[in-house]
């Protein structure tokens, strides 16, 4: 599935949102987020599940065309007594986008595609099943992106990580590697669990960056805007992203010089990359 074919293909920042707070989805659609998480699964206490998939199956005929294109459903794991109920809901609502958390094997992803060939799918990887089977998820069918969740994987993994998840680096540089050499658009990096340590949120956010990831996840409003900041392309990126596509499509995709510096695919894929992010694809 081409990631340009959805809004959430390039999106830089996803906000989750407890299913069972149907009274903060609007809020959350207005907050200046991309992508907005209606979150079944870590926000939702067992008891409460049915009441969290028909809060949101309440609301939906409330949503706008355009709403509903910025709005992802995180199931439950695959496996959980409470998955098949998530993929019927998904089914009837014919979500855009479905998020699918602890995401273990190909045929795990595929089955959901098979019942929802119309949704793109965002696997998160949070496991060490998961993270060993980087590949096979990755060219799974209708996956438009993979997402990290940081906070599950270290404790899967018996991590215990200082500030910067230092220890979590070859796992980033795996999923980034893995969506690169599947041809999928760039992944999500895990949260930061805090709401109000700015400097925090920021360093997390411009290392993602860095390491070539092309969102984040949010657990808070207020890191929105921030995320945001980090991952948008300062003018000059983008104006050399315009030319770069430019002059590829003058050369017709031929061999073309751009500053003394040739001007190949992986560079014009770059470029649509830059350009994407802020909608000028």
């Amino acid at each position: 599935m081409n990631p340009l074919d959805t809004p959430l293909g390039y999106s830089t920042n996803f906000l989750f949102v407890p299913g069972t707070r149907p009274e903060r989805f609007i809020k959350a659609l207005d907050s200046g987020a991309s992508g907005v998480v209606l979150d079944l699964e870590d926000a939702v206490a067992e008891e409460d599940k049915v009441s969290a998939r028909d809060a949101i199956r309440a609301a939906w005929p409330n949503f706008s065309a355009e709403q509903k294109k910025r709005l992802v459903i995180r199931t439950n794991a695959p496996g959980s007594k409470f998955y098949a109920a998530d993929l019927i809901l998904a089914q009837e609502l014919q979500v855009a986008c479905l998020l699918i958390p602890k995401s273990e094997s190909l045929d795990q992803i595929n089955g959901a595609a098979l019942i929802l060939p119309n949704t793109a799918i965002i696997p998160m990887i949070e496991t060490a099943v998961g993270l060993d089977q980087l590949k096979e998820i990755a060219n799974s069918n209708q996956v438009i992106r993979l997402a990290l969740g940081n906070l599950d994987l270290q404790a899967d993994l018996g991590m215990v990580c200082d500030r910067q998840e230092t220890e979590l680096q070859t796992a980033r540089y795996q999923i980034v590697l893995a969506s690169r050499l599947a041809q999928i658009a760039p992944p999500i990096d895990g949260v930061t669990p805090s709401t109000d340590d700015v400097e925090r949120i920021t360093e997390d956010a411009e290392r993602a960056k860095r390491m070539g990831f092309g969102g984040k996840l949010c657990i808070h409003p207020k890191q929105v805007g921030i995320v945001i900041a980090a991952f948008t392309p300062t003018e000059e990126e983008l104006a050399w992203a315009q030319r770069v596509i430019d002059a590829d499509k003058a050369s017709k995709g031929g061999a073309v010089k751009l500053d003394g510096r040739m001007i190949d695919r992986p560079v014009v894929l770059l470029a649509q990359r830059t350009l994407a992010i802020t909608g000028k694809h």
